[in-house]
């Protein structure tokens, strides 16, 4: 078993859709591990998306993140990183596998409802940005 992270974007939060997202989780096999609900300033999402600095949409990106509250959530399965980038499916939802989380909640590719971690590695800073120690504490 291994974790990863997921965050239910603010445009799922705020249409309602985080509970359904939640279940679809658990439903594909996830357990969840921990989770908060939280909002970023722009600080803290620039920095959580700091390897996107460079690229055209990373404004755009921090505004979106920061317009609401979000839900960060470990999750752990079966090489939880890879399964997790299953279940949600493509960055755009027109292009995502029917059944997929983003298929089935997203708005657009912009706001696409949940983020996920693409590797172990970025999974452990992730889930490290978000939760303490002492909250991932026995996971």
């Amino acid at each position: 078993m291994s974790l990863t992270l997921g965050i239910i974007k603010p445009d799922a939060v705020q249409s309602g859709r985080a509970g359904n997202i939640l279940a679809h989780l658990e439903a594909a096999g996830f357990t969840v591990r921990a989770l908060q609900m939280t909002r970023l300033n722009t600080v803290q999402a620039g920095a959580f998306y700091s390897v996107h600095k460079e690229r055209p949409f990373f404004d755009s990106l921090v505004t979106f993140m920061t317009s609401g509250p979000l839900i960060p959530v470990v999750l752990e399965a079966d090489d939880a990183v890879m399964e997790l980038r299953k279940v949600i499916g493509a960055t755009d939802p027109a292009e995502a596998d029917d059944g997929t989380v983003r298929k089935l909640f997203a708005e657009s590719k912009e706001r696409n409802a949940i983020h996920a971690s693409d590797s172990d590695e970025n999974a452990s800073a992730e889930i490290a940005f978000f939760f303490s120690a002492h909250q991932t504490l026995g996971l």
